[in-house]
């Protein structure tokens, strides 16, 4: 795909009027099926049905409550929660099986006609024991509602669980994942182990539904829990990794796998490791609970994440995003250097709501980095623009990639809060960033796009009016409305002023961005089911308390210190990982020993959460440097460095959060104000320093060791070190200024690149 990206990207041409099209389209992953016909008709079906399930679940919906009639097997709302969740993974795993293949597809005719190989055969005869899991999912079903009491301790019920469920149900499982991995199909086939495995996730929420609703949901993680739910929970378990190795990769599987086996071996290894025995019914009986995957990653993709997905495939449908780019070129385009610019500015509002920023770089990147490249950036650089642009969605309110949400979630902080906490330190991010690529463009001598390459900023103020779901979002959060029926007022707005644009919204277009919104949905529900499974391991084996041990021993020694601890492991676990699934990690493992240091909740999880988000462009594994590197043709390791160094703030303002509460809007206006200013300086210093350019001109080396410990006093927020910051300034700009010292000669260099 990125091959792709890259020879398409080439071809525009800044020479004439730039008029962006096609950055709300969907990119197709090289594992994607492409479905035409009937086939089409009907994936496009269960993609918008499941979509919408959604929104009538959250806002109350239902066709009993609006008509009167009562149609059997339709679920009443508001559901009950469990069950809510449950159905939730489940639909996502079914439609995941469908759309995405176990592999790569090389070409449109991989793989073998029906029944033309054994494996097909094969896993034909696998779909009986499937099917007949499911039954007894419903015959268990009917038993219990017929009123006979189940007892996970009778012999009786243990056969029927163990033998007539649960063993057909680990082997079918087992088999259509294994089948799946060996067996290709053609692009436009589901492939019957995929079939097999859709059946095995419905046959596990049946079951879980089914026990759930009953007194056997208090007996999950204790001897007398049914053994039918261990078995679910392992086929489940399996069903959310191989779904989540599809859309996310490899990162989060191998780390979920090794927590898994910490289950089992804890009790062998030493030290604060050391964790007590398991028995693994215990642990999976409790597994597919609110202690792990229904639990907070599932419970915020179950409402706010699938909420705002559905409003960022309205705002697609409707063409918005394709405004909000353009309105960035009219814009920021005059500037020198003006793609990049634009770069940020689009980016920063493209993920804020799409909340991935590798799917964000590839969105808007194939047009900015090609456009950055021609205006005279260098190739690597391109692409570390736009990776820490899109980043830098991640942490922008109001939305700031679902984030907010989930932070909502785990620490019980009104969402309010949170969004206005982080308006600073996104200012600052994204300033630094502007500081960044402006002195990059003013070594280089670049201009500014020309007027007639760029839109009419007359004709993008015509339309602002496009701005309106996103003003009415915030509105509606900051006047009290829940952020469930901001989101729906929001997601209306969209599909009310498109009717104000030439890309109307009516019944077909409804239906289009609720299938949309069904697709997208799937790589972030399956990403939060699989941190599930981490957080779960984490809560039952008390590793993360064991781990906040480790962090006041380091406290005691240096509260720094314990900071760079606790930064590099909020880095490594995310490395790989979407934001969400990232920060969830985090939070469970890294954020109560800094509770337990004293640090303030809301500052313990905005430190652990900035550093989940850039460990997408943290090297040796940035998924958004990656992603921009294959649209740029630059060496990938290369663009990773290249987007640290632009992104350098973003390592360096968690450590303000510590220090100076004021950048969370924590103190009185006179000090917030005082510590935003003072820190915008800073990051102008900072990025002075690191850049090489000061006054107007290239600095010296020692100038830029100067510069970048100013910018360190400014930052840090006290008195005493603003005024030092603020004295060493002026005493380099006054030695620049009357001394002139020869700029470092690698600067002159790479400025040349």
């Amino acid at each position: 795909m990125s091959d792709q990206l890259k020879s398409e990207a080439e071809e525009i041409d800044p020479q004439g009027p730039i008029v962006v099209e096609g950055v709300d389209e969907e990119p197709i992953e090289a594992n994607r099926r492409l479905f035409s016909g009937r086939g089409y008709l009907v994936v496009a079906a269960l993609s918008a049905i499941y979509a919408f399930f959604h929104v009538a679940a959250l806002n109350g919906m239902s066709i009993e409550a609006w008509t009167g009639i009562s149609i059997p097997f339709l679920p009443t709302f508001p559901m009950e929660t469990w069950n809510f969740r449950i159905v939730h993974v489940a639909g996502a795993l079914i439609l995941g099986f469908t759309l995405y293949s176990a592999r790569a597809f090389l070409d449109e005719g991989q793989g073998g006609r029906a029944l033309r190989h054994p494996l097909d055969l094969l896993t034909l005869v696998l779909i009986l024991p499937a099917l007949y899991s499911i039954y007894i999912a419903f015959d268990i079903a009917a038993q219990i509602s017929s009123g006979v009491m189940w007892n996970g301790m009778s012999p009786e019920f243990k056969t029927l669980e163990i033998y007539h469920y649960g063993l057909p149900l680990i082997v079918a499982t087992a088999a259509g994942i294994v089948i799946g991995w060996v067996r290709g199909r053609e692009r436009g086939q589901v492939a019957i182990a995929d079939l097999l495995l859709s059946l095995c996730a419905i046959s596990v929420a049946v079951y879980l539904i089914t026990m759930y609703g009953t007194l056997m949901r208090n007996s999950t993680g204790t001897p007398f829990a049914p053994i039918g739910i261990s078995l679910a929970a392992v086929a489940g378990t399996a069903l959310i990794m191989e779904m989540t190795r599809r859309v996310a990769g490899l990162a989060l599987i191998v780390i979920a796998g090794i927590f898994l086996v910490y289950v089992f071996v804890g009790d062998l290894l030493p030290g604060f490791l050391n964790a007590p025995n398991i028995q693994w019914t215990r642990f999976f009986s409790q597994v597919y609970t609110d202690a792990g995957i229904l639990g907070p990653t599932t419970a915020v993709s179950s409402t706010y994440i699938i909420l705002f997905i559905i409003f960022a495939a309205f705002l697609q449908a409707s063409k918005v995003g394709d405004y909000f780019v353009n309105f960035a070129f009219a814009a920021a385009g005059r500037a020198r250097g003006g793609p990049a610019k634009v770069s940020i500015f689009a980016s920063g509002l493209m993920g804020m709501i799409n909340g991935t920023s590798a799917g964000n770089v590839v969105a808007t990147g194939s047009l900015t980095i090609p456009l950055m490249k021609k205006v005279g950036y260098h190739k690597k650089t391109a692409g570390a623009v736009e990776a820490a642009a899109s980043t830098g969605g991640q942490i922008m309110p109001p939305i700031m990639g679902a984030g907010a949400f989930i932070m909502a979630e785990i620490t019980g902080i009104p969402y309010t809060d949170i969004a206005i906490a982080a308006i600073i330190p996104a200012i600052l991010y994204f300033v630094s960033i502007y500081f960044m690529v402006d002195f990059e463009a003013a070594k280089l001598g670049m201009r500014g796009m020309r007027e007639d390459e760029l839109p009419k900023f007359r004709d993008m103020v015509r339309r602002i009016f496009l701005f309106l779901p996103i003003v009415i979002l915030i509105v509606a959060l900051f006047m009290g409305y829940s952020v469930i029926r901001a989101g729906t007022l929001a997601t209306a707005a969209a599909a009310v002023v498109s009717w104000l644009t030439p890309y109307r919204m009516g019944i077909r277009s409804i239906a289009r961005a609720f299938e949309l919104a069904g697709i997208m949905s799937i790589q972030i529900i399956a990403v939060c089911a699989c941190a599930g499974i981490i957080v779960g391991v984490i809560s039952l084996t008390g590793v993360g308390a064991r781990f906040s041990s480790v962090l006041l021993n380091l406290a005691d020694a240096s509260q720094l210190l314990a900071l760079f601890f606790a930064m590099c492991i909020s880095i490594l676990l995310g490395m790989g990982m979407p934001t969400t699934a990232a920060y969830a990690v985090a939070a469970s493992v890294v954020a109560p020993g800094l509770v337990q240091l004293g640090i303030p909740q809301l500052t313990a999880h905005f430190f652990v959460f900035y550093f989940a988000v850039v460990s997408a462009i943290t090297p040796p594994v940035a998924l958004a440097s990656y992603a921009a590197a294959g649209i740029s043709g630059a060496n990938p390791m290369e663009t990773s460095v290249a987007s640290f160094k632009i992104g350098i703030s973003a390592f360096i303002v968690p450590f303000m959060f510590f220090y100076n509460g004021a950048i969370l809007m924590d103190g009185t206006w006179v000090e917030v104000i005082r510590a935003g200013a003072t820190a915008i300086f800073g990051v102008y210093l900072l990025s002075s320093g690191v850049q090489g350019w000061f006054a107007g001109t290239m600095v010296a080396w020692f100038m830029r060791l100067g510069l970048i410990l100013a910018a360190l006093c400014m930052i840090s927020g006290g008195l005493i070190t603003d005024l030092v910051g603020i004295g060493l300034t002026v005493l380099l700009y006054f030695v620049q200024r009357q001394f002139s010292p020869a700029a470092d000669a690698q600067i002159a260099v790479r400025g040349s690149d």
